[in-house]
């Protein structure tokens, strides 16, 4: 059955059940995760296409020089909120005893 077929009697009904599975309060978080995982997927599928770009197209500079062009290095960044990653790691101090 193709989701343009559903009446609204039937997603009522499968909101219910997904409401009776997961419970009210865990669909907000749920959500929040979805849309942070689809953030990052766009993020990436268009580096992936600019880095595919930049690949794909030589011209004469390119054909001409040699040498590979020097490229930044790559980092992930935090997701905003993610407080747990961005902060540095220190190390314990030593205590003395006296």
């Amino acid at each position: 059955m193709p989701l343009g077929n559903l009446k609204p009697l039937e997603i009522i009904l499968i909101i219910a059940v997904i409401l009776l599975l997961f419970g009210a309060k865990k669909l907000p978080d749920m959500a929040r995760s979805l849309g942070k995982s689809a953030r990052i997927l766009k993020s990436e599928a268009k580096a992936m296409k600019k880095d595919g770009a930049e690949n794909a197209e030589p011209t004469s500079e390119t054909v001409a020089d040699t040498t590979p062009p020097a490229t930044p290095a790559k980092t992930i960044q935090a997701a905003p909120g993610d407080v747990t990653s961005s902060r540095p790691v220190s190390e314990a101090k030593p205590t003395t005893q006296s």
